[in-house]
């Protein structure tokens, strides 16, 4: 039900912003806990700017490691290691022993500009099952990049953005 609402609102927002808007790509990388896992956040969006407020749609994905209990590394002796199958002990392909996964996710934050230079805002992460509220502010560390930290229930990131 919060997903229809959320995405209706953000395109009410992008299609009343004025033409004179400034538009800009908005790429970000973030160390973050979502849905309850540790991992990496890379996203891209735009940042939508009139006059102090920035609205800012993103999509990207969590990088994370998943839970693959079938496999493992097995230490074959003289510092040499093999992925190994644990439900009949034999020896498998390396690349099932990797336990990489991904998980998309879409969210759309509102900031202003704060004594000219840092943002504080509000923000809505979608990724799976639930919308997730959280707050975030950022502030330069040099032209174009910025220091910004997310924090709300069940998600908590801080990271990069870097606008072009």
């Amino acid at each position: 039900m919060m997903k229809p609402a959320l995405c209706a609102a953000a395109t009410i927002l992008i299609a009343c912003l004025p033409q004179q808007a400034f538009a800009q790509v908005a790429v970000e990388a973030n160390v973050a806990r979502a849905d309850s896992e540790w991992g990496a956040e890379l996203g891209a969006g735009y940042s939508f700017k009139l006059k102090g407020l920035a609205i800012r749609p993103m999509g990207g994905v969590l990088v994370y490691q998943g839970d693959n209990d079938r496999y493992y590394q097995d230490d074959i002796g003289g510092g040499q290691t093999r992925c190994r199958d644990r439900s009949n002990g034999q020896f498998a392909d390396d690349a099932k022993c990797d336990d990489t996964a991904f998980k998309p996710y879409a969210k759309v934050e509102g900031t202003f500009t704060l004594l000219g230079s840092a943002e504080a805002g509000l923000g809505a992460r979608y990724s799976g099952d639930e919308v997730q509220p959280y707050a975030t502010a950022s502030f330069p560390v040099a032209p174009r990049i910025r220091i910004k930290a997310n924090a709300g229930r069940d998600y908590y990131a801080l990271g990069l953005r870097a606008d072009f």
